[in-house]
């Protein structure tokens, strides 16, 4: 089933506005004393995930009922629809508990496989990614493009850490290593879908991770494509929804970031 352009602009309209009620939810707590458990020893959820999972996953559900639902902190929705929200209602959630100011709520709408649209909110530096699947990918109503970047050496990337790095051996730290040679540097500050948008619009080259879900990646990913970048796993296969081997980048140094990978992943040394 086609999706009409009024469908999109009312599922859009939607998103948004559940964005940015869960971005006030988050600034409203921001740097105050919440309530804080475990999922593991270093994976968090607070009081602020949960809350803006429910103000989403209600408004969403009373917006379009017959839709499925699937959000980090367990909203789960089945249905006969074709479409289904993916939600990640705190994307950065242990720096928002140590306030530390990465952070984002990242929403997207897929229809059977394929993210048709999808918005970021970063409620501390009141940025707003949207992109719609074939219409571009803007930064507050602005059209936003990836860099032009094309040396390695002269390249800002970005990456992330499994929740599991101190257990599993597979846990990116030799592709770090390899990365911190070869490009100018690399950041890890905590945010997929905020790592994503940042490669979407330039102020990162790439991104690569490991072991993510897709609500850490689905918003992100169709922004990056939106604007002109490229997204798939460490084999070079187009990746919309799996988190698991993920790279994104301007697409000017994507083959030279999979042969790093390759490259490691061989236990060939050298840059």
């Amino acid at each position: 089933m086609q999706t009409d352009q009024s469908d999109l602009t009312r599922f859009l309209g939607e998103a948004r506005a559940a964005a940015d009620e869960a971005a006030r939810i988050q600034i409203a707590s921001y740097g105050k004393t919440i309530d804080v458990e475990r999922k593991g020893d270093i994976n968090l959820v607070t009081e602020v995930d949960l809350h803006c999972e429910r103000v989403i996953v209600e408004r969403l559900h009373k917006a379009f009922p017959e839709h499925r639902i699937l959000a980090e902190e367990g909203s789960e929705k089945e249905s006969a629809s074709g479409y289904r929200w993916i939600i990640d209602p705190l994307d950065g959630t242990t720096n928002y508990a140590h306030g530390y100011p990465r952070f984002c709520v990242a929403i997207a709408l897929e229809h059977s496989g394929s993210i048709l649209l999808a918005v970021v909110r970063d409620p501390v530096l009141d940025e707003e990614f949207v992109a719609v699947r074939g219409q571009g990918a803007t930064l507050n109503g602005r059209p936003i493009r990836v860099s032009d970047q094309t040396d390695m050496l002269r390249s800002l990337l970005a990456t992330g850490f499994a929740y599991d790095v101190r257990e599993s051996a597979v846990n990116n730290l030799d592709h770090f290593g390899a990365f911190i040679l070869s490009a100018q540097a690399v950041r890890r500050d905590g945010s997929a879908e905020l790592n994503l948008c940042y490669t979407a619009m330039g102020r990162f080259d790439g991104f690569w991770e490991m072991k993510l879900s897709p609500w850490d990646v689905a918003a992100g990913g169709l922004i990056v494509r939106e604007a002109g970048g490229m997204v798939t796993d460490f084999e070079d296969r187009p990746n919309e929804l799996d988190g698991a081997r993920i790279v994104a980048s301007n697409g000017k140094i994507h083959a030279e970031m999979l042969e790093i990978i390759s490259r490691t992943e061989r236990g060939e040394a050298g840059v």
